[in-house]
């Protein structure tokens, strides 16, 4: 039995999901919630193979529930479910510990294919996505130009720092203290000859980080 959390903020979509997996074989739905600070409570607790998570939710996002929860427990799979095929949004969620992504207007059947096979060990997502994180993936393993004085830690963090992420929830993703992700932050600030985290991320894009 595969057991589903649902976190999905629009009501109807919502129970439309839990009443469809209920209904089919093999799948049993253990919890649904509207904003991802209600699974955050109970994630602990709860028992549960695969989330079905959206991207864009009230307070707290998809994105950064996904960095938080899945360290807690690396066998969980996330699949992502959203309306637009967003590729960046899409990449950073697959970055921040998401293993599959399918798009809000998917059959049932393709859904529930979809958790079969996130669980049976693939990475469900569409050709396009797949091309968008193979591209990234090589980009990642470029260092760009100008900014080969940083160390892979620090590149992490600018990276963090420009999806939007406070220090406190970097120190969370990267586990580390919240005094160390200043460290880190005046380093980076030194080595790109910069004073603000406004003028690191642009210096940043600008050589395509």
């Amino acid at each position: 039995m595969i057991r589903i959390a649902i976190v999905e903020d629009d009501a109807d979509v919502r129970y439309s999901m839990e009443y469809f997996l209920s209904e089919a074989d093999g799948i049993l739905v253990v919890g649904s919630y509207k904003q991802a600070e209600d699974l955050m409570e109970v994630y602990q607790d709860l028992e549960v193979d695969v989330v079905l998570m959206d991207i864009s939710l009230p307070g707290i996002s998809g994105i950064a529930c996904v960095s938080k929860l899945k360290p807690l427990k690396p066998e969980v799979q996330f699949l992502i479910f959203s309306v637009h095929e967003d590729q960046e949004r899409t990449f950073a969620a697959l970055c921040a510990g998401a293993t599959g992504y399918i798009l809000k207007n998917s059959t049932p059947d393709k859904v529930i294919q979809a958790i079969r096979e996130i669980v049976a060990g693939g990475s469900p997502m569409s050709a396009q996505i797949a091309r968008y994180v193979i591209q990234n993936f090589h980009q990642a393993n470029q260092i760009p130009e100008g900014l080969e004085g940083l160390t892979t830690r620090e590149m992490e963090l600018l990276q963090q720092l420009a999806r939007g992420y406070q220090y406190k929830e970097i120190a969370e993703m990267m586990h580390i203290g919240l005094e160390t992700v200043r460290t880190y932050v005046r380093n980076i600030y030194e080595k790109l000859h910069v004073h603000s985290r406004t003028d690191a991320i642009n210096r940043a894009f600008r050589r395509n980080i």
